[in-house]
């Protein structure tokens, strides 16, 4: 047997305890205390539940009554997680309908402040903004109208399934959320963009479903930079052409910068907004229009600050791929918004345990192995390290004997 093969590092807690270590519990009590959400419940306390739905947003089960019947069969290993027993379905289902979603937001940012540190170890080069911010959301379909979905009514007078979105602003150089909101999915994105509160001088990119020029002119009264695309419908006038660069039809870069004005209204009163524009076709001949209220920065940052954007985008494809977002534990808007938060505090979880083993392994390997030995008592950090290694070492193969009996 291999030297390697005595090396494996268990340890006395599942990787499941190891990962509920990183929480601040002491922090959880005292907002918990603060919310008062263990108030009328005597045996399902709120730490409860946020250890029963990580381990059935972690384990991917499908529903409550799954994530109850795992927890029942590992009875051996609760007391590593502060629990005396599994708890019971309806119990769980109480909690997650009742015990407000709000407690658990609030549980997430204090999380996002606490890990600060450990997540912004690096910076995006060739930005010159330290606060570089992306806003986007995301839709997540529903099997019941319990939030109004988007689309068309179903023909033949079928029932119009529901949907919620997941408005988020996060930091572009950590990629960690500093803004969520959870709405109905009919609700327009840009009546959230009013919402965020940014500092002066940072910058914010998104894409044109947000075009609001009253909004924008409300950025650059605040001195607040943003780059975003020009809708097609747009109506400008040109006031001074910048820059201008004829290249051949496989050629890519930035074509042409301008310097334009937008009509909006303001208090019944029509003004008129400065705003730079620029042309950029990229390697695969795509031609996009950008407008920002910055006239410092070059040309090439601002397509190089929206291509950033794409950032946000693999988030969202991060969530949706590696936690089970396809199935939710309740039919109430409370508990789906539950559901939303805890698994948002899951995936953060997740980024602090990629970044303290400085893997260089993608976030889907990471969720997967969690997955596969969330409860074997092995060290969380040995099995993100050494996952790919093996350890078996084959003994070579003598020749057997011949063992046939001579005839003669």
């Amino acid at each position: 047997m291999s030297s390697k093969d005595i090396e494996k590092k268990f340890v006395g807690q599942p990787i499941f305890k190891q990962l509920i270590d990183f929480l601040p519990k002491n922090k959880f009590d005292i907002l918990a205390q603060k919310h008062q959400t263990d108030r009328y419940y005597k045996t399902f306390s709120s730490w409860n539940q946020l250890v029963t739905m990580l381990f059935g947003i972690f384990s991917r089960c499908d529903s409550m009554g799954e994530i109850c019947d795992g927890m029942l069969a590992m009875q051996g290993k609760l007391n590593h997680l502060g629990l005396n027993s599994s708890p019971a379905k309806s119990t769980a289902g109480d909690g997650l309908r009742e015990r407000d979603n709000e407690f658990f937001k609030d549980f997430y940012f204090l999380l996002i402040k606490h890990f600060e540190s450990i997540l912004s170890v690096s910076r995006i080069d060739k930005v010159s903004f330290e606060k570089l911010f992306i806003f986007d959301s995301t839709t997540i379909k529903l099997f019941s109208d319990v939030m109004k979905g988007v689309g068309r009514n179903p023909k033949n007078e079928g029932k119009k399934k529901g949907g919620l979105k997941v408005h988020m602003l996060i930091d572009a150089h950590s990629q960690t959320p500093t803004f969520v909101k959870i709405s109905e999915a009919k609700s327009h994105d840009k009546n959230f963009i009013q919402y965020l509160n940014l500092a002066p001088h940072s910058m914010i990119v998104f894409d044109r479903a947000y075009n609001q020029y009253l909004q924008f002119a409300r950025f650059t009264e605040k001195e607040i930079n943003f780059v975003c695309r020009l809708k097609k419908n747009a109506v400008y006038e040109v006031v001074q052409e910048l820059y201008f660069q004829t290249q051949s039809d496989s050629g890519f870069g930035v074509l042409k910068e301008e310097h334009i004005h937008l009509k909006y209204t303001d208090e019944k009163q029509e003004k008129t907004l400065c705003l730079r524009k620029v042309t950029y076709r990229d390697d695969k001949g795509r031609v996009y229009e950008f407008i920002t209220n910055n006239f410092e920065i070059s040309n090439q940052e601002v397509a190089l600050i929206y291509k950033i954007r794409w950032q946000i985008e693999l988030l969202f494809k991060k969530l949706k791929q590696n936690f089970q977002l396809h199935y939710f534990y309740s039919e109430t808007e409370n508990g789906i918004k539950t559901q939303i938060w805890i698994t948002l505090i899951a995936q953060l979880l997740l980024m602090v345990l990629k970044a303290k083993s400085r893997t260089k392994k993608a976030f889907s390997t990471v969720a997967a192995l969690v997955r596969i030995h969330l409860i074997s008592n092995l060290d969380v950090f040995w099995v993100i390290e050494n996952s790919r290694r093996t350890y078996t070492k084959r003994l070579k193969r003598t020749k057997p004997p011949n063992l046939q009996t001579a005839l003669f």
